[in-house]
């Protein structure tokens, strides 16, 4: 006898397997959903939510030493020899794409693996950037915990939850649209192509892992902080494999948009 699963235990499946690309190395405890795991991080999570208007007053614990992408910036990643462009939104999203940026920039996603990649039972994502993937000698099961250590602090960079409501002015920082009450759809939404920060159930644990989306996945809109969109080369997202490696991740345009503390 086959049994029918509900599309609403498909969503926290694949949700639950999103969330196990957490960015950090800390405690590793079993999620509700018996076939999923989530990195937890002993980090504090910032409590409020809190407007980027806010953030000249330090509001946002440690978001002034967090590079900024002021405006657009265009970033090709080669995958197997083969481009993706993506075009990073620092409009709408200037602490998560200058992330992302600076990263780009130092050369931290050269090499890495795309560690999950899930199409079925539904297209959902593909996702990389976890540092320790660079090193072929590092297991299996441990990729998808680890994120940008910053050599200049010897800790981990993490990145505040960021989200945009449509037609504001300002982000939502470190909280979820259901737990700030915001009821409109994010300015930067998950349209198939889009490109956002994996994280664990912390909102503010992102790090450096990132996923494209392999598909529209609206009922991650308001949780997770899409950064950009792939605007070329989805054929080759498409064509992505668990365990392809990124050969190089370059800035082509709108690198002076990146500002950076110090």
């Amino acid at each position: 006898m086959r049994l029918k699963v509900s599309k609403f235990l498909v969503v926290l499946l694949m949700v639950g397997a999103l969330m196990l690309g957490g960015c950090s190395t800390q405690q590793v405890t079993s999620n509700s959903s018996p076939t999923s795991t989530v990195v937890e991080t002993s980090t504090t999570a910032t409590t409020e939510a809190t407007s980027v208007s806010e953030t000249t007053s330090d509001s946002v614990p440690g978001i002034k030493d967090l590079p900024r992408l002021e405006g657009k910036a265009t970033v090709v990643m080669t995958v197997k020899g083969s481009p993706i462009t993506i075009g990073v939104d620092g409009t709408n999203a200037p602490i998560t794409a200058g992330n992302f940026v600076d990263l780009v920039q130092k050369g931290v996603y050269d090499g890495l693996v795309f560690h999950r990649v899930v199409r079925e039972p539904q297209p959902f994502v593909a996702q990389g950037g976890d540092p320790q993937s660079k090193d072929p000698k590092v297991p299996v099961n441990r990729l998808g915990t680890g994120g940008y250590i910053d050599p200049k602090t010897g800790n981990e960079r993490y990145v505040p939850l960021e989200i945009k409501p449509k037609g504001e002015a300002n982000p939502i920082y470190s909280k979820t649209f259901e737990a700030a009450g915001v009821t409109k759809l994010p300015e930067l939404q998950h349209k198939q192509g889009a490109v956002a920060m994996a994280r664990s159930q912390q909102p503010d644990s992102a790090s450096s892992q990132f996923y494209f989306a392999l598909a529209d996945l609206g009922f991650l809109d308001g949780n997770y902080a899409v950064f950009g969109y792939v605007t070329q080369g989805f054929d080759v997202v498409n064509k992505i494999q668990q365990g392809d490696r990124i050969d190089s991740a370059k800035v082509t345009q709108g690198a002076e948009n990146l500002k950076t503390p110090g």
